[in-house]
């Protein structure tokens, strides 16, 4: 059958299943394959108020465009929402000859969930609950150190970095709590403050994103100097948002991001976030209490739950940016979480991170982030756009 007369059979029951997500999804497909104009996705978007007259319009203006335009809408409604795909009983031959590949191209805004794959991570139990209201209370702490006491360690391209993260983190519904510029100590009390924000009991996950300099064990703040040290201990991360000190917070995804180097090795890099190196750290030992509970209302937890970390490089190497860009690790970060987010969990997100290190942009550079202490018990997914 010819493909637009598979859209007048399937017509009422695109128009009943079809999300508003989807529907920005194709119209966006067209207008990349030359199908479509901005005119005539502007009125579609435009002129019509509901889900169902934009459905309406859309499957009508294309089919009324020929076999070529409703043939190109078919293969990017099977390539995006396989399971209407099937449900309209639709089918394609060969791919219109307009239809780009774009396996390998990475978009520059987020891609929405659709209704299906919704639908199916909300009544699974293998993943983190998320609701409507859980994703209207998202929070995320976001701290970028630029400008240091020492010039020589002014972090040129953070500010690009910040601006990048924080408009993924908005796209993804998470109100942002930001600081800039911070000692050690006020990192540590930021943390402190964040983890008694009041959307905590609401939410259904955090993001906590720090960048600045670093050793193995630390994040240093903005009044380093190698005589002086101004550190903030990573661990103090797990510590103030783990089960025992922040319970609003329990059984609840707490995603780490830390850009910064973890020692000095691995030779010249185009900008070094490594303060001084080499550097030795002392271990800090864990100190170890058993306490005899009573009472069945109390339970034990562990310490470290449902944390899962990404460190922009491995124990003792260094990380890199470029100054006009800002570092590799939060445009790979961006890049991946906007193309990929509607389908992968956070556990894969971040494996697509790294993977894009394998490629590294240079012939004598190398840098390769690394996940830490993944506590994840479920799946969690982001669910742009819903």
């Amino acid at each position: 059958m010819m493909a637009d007369k598979q859209l007048v059979r399937v017509r009422g029951r695109f128009v009943e299943k079809v999300s508003k997500p989807l529907l920005k999804q194709l119209l966006d497909d067209l207008l990349e394959d030359g199908l479509l104009n901005d005119g005539e996705t502007d009125s579609v978007l435009e002129d019509y108020s509901s889900k169902t007259d934009m459905a309406r319009a859309f499957i009508d203006m294309v089919r009324k465009k020929g076999d070529k335009a409703s043939r190109s809408m078919i293969t990017h409604i099977e390539d995006r929402d396989p399971t209407l795909y099937s449900e309209l009983g639709l089918t394609c031959g060969p791919p219109a000859a307009a239809a780009p590949q774009r396996g390998q191209d990475w978009s520059n805004k987020l891609i929405p969930v659709t209704d299906s794959f919704l639908k199916e991570k909300l009544n699974s139990k293998d993943t983190y609950q998320v609701t409507a209201q859980s994703i209207r209370s998202r929070v995320a702490l976001l701290i970028t150190n630029r400008n240091f006491t020492d010039d020589k360690l002014t972090r040129k391209g953070a500010e690009k970095d910040e601006e990048n993260m924080e408009k993924l983190l908005l796209s993804l519904n998470y109100q942002v709590v930001k600081y800039n510029d911070l000692t050690g100590k006020r990192i540590d009390d930021a943390i402190c403050e964040f983890a008694k924000h009041p959307k905590l009991k609401s939410t259904d996950s955090v993001f906590v994103i720090i960048m600045s300099h670093g050793k193995r064990e630390f994040i240093l703040g903005v009044n380093h100097k190698a005589e002086e040290p101004d550190e903030f201990p990573i661990d103090n991360i797990y510590k103030y948002l783990g089960s025992q000190h922040c319970p609003a917070l329990l059984n609840k995804p707490k995603i780490i991001i830390i850009q910064a180097c973890r020692g000095g090795s691995g030779g010249a890099v185009l900008v070094s976030d490594s303060a001084e190196a080499p550097i030795v750290c002392d271990n800090v030992s864990q100190q170890r209490r058993e306490e005899n509970i009573v009472g069945d209302s109390i339970r034990h937890v562990h310490k470290e739950k449902d944390f899962i970390s990404l460190l922009s490089s491995t124990p003792g190497s260094v990380s890199c940016r470029l100054e006009d860009q800002g570092s590799f690790l939060i445009q790979y970060t961006v890049e991946v979480f906007n193309t990929c987010s509607h389908q992968d969990d956070i556990d894969e997100l971040f494996r697509k991170v790294m993977q894009r290190f394998e490629d590294f942009p240079s012939e004598t550079k190398r840098q390769m982030p690394t996940k830490d202490r993944c506590t994840l018990t479920r799946r969690f997914y982001l669910l742009p756009g819903h």
